[in-house]
Parts: C-alpha cells; sequence; structure tokens
C-alpha cells in the first residue's frame, strides 16, 4: 500500500522529531522567564505579555511561530494515519506526484490550526489585560480552570465528539477514488483539519487553561488526541479521557475551593 511507503514514514517521523525538539527548547526557555504572580495564587504565562523591547506585532509573531511548531509535534502522530489513508485513496496517476499531493493536504490541514492560533492570541492577550485590572477575575480563574476541564471531559461523551472523531478516524474515499488534484488535495486536507479542532475542542480548551507550552499539558493532550484516533476502540478511549478530564477537573475545583 502506498501509504506505508518508506520515504513518506521517514519524513513524517522527521517533521515531528524537528517540531517536538524545536517546541521542547521553546518550552525551556519560556519557563525560563518568571511569569506574573496572580491573585489567587497561580502564575500567568508569558505567552499572554509582550516583552519591553517587542511591539505588539512581534509578540504576535513569536506566539504564531510557537504555535505552529507545536502543532506540529502535537498533531503529526494523529495525522499521519490520515495521510496515509489519503493516499492509499488517491485515484489513477496523474499531473500532480502523490508526494505534493501529500504535502498539500498536510499544508492544508496546518492552515486550520494556523487560523485556530491567530484567533486564540488576541483572545489570551485581551483575557490576561482583564485579569490583571481586575484583581476579583484573576482570583476566579483557578476555578473557572477547573470548571472547564470538567466541562471538556463530559465533552468527551457528546454525540459531538462521536460524529468528529469517526470523521478523523475514517477511511477517505470509501465508494470511490478520491481526486488526485492539487485544489483536491489543499480542499481534503482543509476538511480534515476543520474536522480535527471541532473533535479537538474540549483538548485543546484543557491545554489553553492549563498552560498553553506547557509541556507535560501538551504531551497529556497529545497522547490523548493520538490515541483516541488511532487505537482499534478510538470511541472508548475517548470516554476513558473524558473520565479522567473530569476527575481532573473536579480535583481542580475543590483545590481552587480549598477543599483539597
Amino acid at each position: 500500500m502506498r501509504g506505508t511507503e518508506p520515504a513518506f514514514l521517514g519524513v513524517s517521523a522527521l517533521v515531528f522529531a524537528a517540531s517536538a525538539a524545536v517546541t521542547i527548547a521553546w518550552c525551556g526557555s519560556m519557563s525560563e522567564m518568571a511569569g506574573m504572580e496572580m491573585p489567587g495564587g497561580w502564575t500567568m504565562s508569558m505567552a499572554w505579555m509582550r516583552m519591553p523591547e517587542k511591539t505588539w506585532l512581534g509578540a504576535a509573531a513569536t506566539f504564531m511561530g510557537m504555535w505552529v511548531v507545536m502543532m506540529l509535534a502535537m498533531m503529526m502522530p494523529a495525522l499521519m494515519p490520515m495521510l496515509s489513508r489519503y493516499r492509499g485513496a488517491v485515484g489513477g496517476a496523474d499531473q500532480t506526484p502523490l508526494g505534493w499531493l501529500t504535502v498539500l493536504v498536510g499544508a492544508g490541514y496546518f492552515f486550520v490550526w494556523t487560523l485556530v492560533g491567530m484567533a486564540v492570541f488576541p483572545l489570551g492577550v485581551a483575557l490576561a489585560a482583564l485579569e490583571m485590572e481586575l484583581p476579583m477575575l484573576a482570583r476566579a480563574v483557578p476555578i473557572a480552570a477547573g470548571v472547564i476541564v470538567l466541562v471538556a471531559g463530559a465533552l468527551q461523551f457528546t454525540t459531538w465528539k462521536t460524529r468528529y472523531l469517526a470523521c478523523c478516524r475514517e477511511m477517505p474515499g470509501r465508494c470511490a477514488a478520491v481526486p488526485s488534484d492539487a485544489r483536491s488535495a489543499w480542499q481534503h486536507g482543509v476538511h480534515l483539519g476543520l474536522a480535527c479542532c471541532r473533535c479537538c475542542a474540549g483538548l485543546m480548551a484543557i491545554l489553553l487553561v492549563l498552560g498553553v507550552m506547557d509541556l507535560r499539558a501538551m504531551a497529556a493532550v497529545a497522547a490523548a488526541i493520538a490515541a483516541e484516533r488511532i487505537a482499534p476502540a478510538g470511541e472508548r478511549v475517548a470516554r476513558a479521557v473524558g473520565v479522567i478530564a473530569m476527575a481532573a477537573g473536579l480535583l481542580l475545583v475543590a483545590r481552587a475551593a480549598g477543599l483539597g
């Protein structure tokens, strides 16, 4: 099957390894920069702050660079099976080589995640500014974070999650061969990206509230996303992840309320 070609697997593994290494290095440099202590006993990440020597445009560019590399590292394990299925379903030979079609699918997929990052940054900056100006809001953040994790866990049990997880796991072109032109490849990648964003909405919300550049949170969310896509019983895995997330959310709420 063409989806198992050594070159495809090798390039995919190289992209994952390189992006993971850069992400780890970037997170390490971020951890050396002390965050801002906030009312409520938590620390605001430097990801939402502008360094004195930078403009807001420069801060946004830095965040987007980190975001894109982080998405490559987190999503490549889940994306590789989807790319492999696409390569196996592409119709007969035509003008565009299979390798370039695969690149276009991946580019369309990560284009969607880039747009998500472009929306996340201004929202994160605006929320951070409000938290610095309103101590009462800042004190509510630990409890709000626990509630968000709890709700995200519950989302794992919904028909929304089931539908989009099935979309991410299904074989493209089950009834007919997938068109093998550049435009169709890009559109297929965008379609995969949109479905993936919907499927991962709860898990990505957990990452954002626990720390967008926290390596432990990043690794846990990436492992959960990959497991529910790759494991034979993906729906059961998603529900198990939901149970863990709900338990973690309850624990965070209890601690924030002084009950734990």
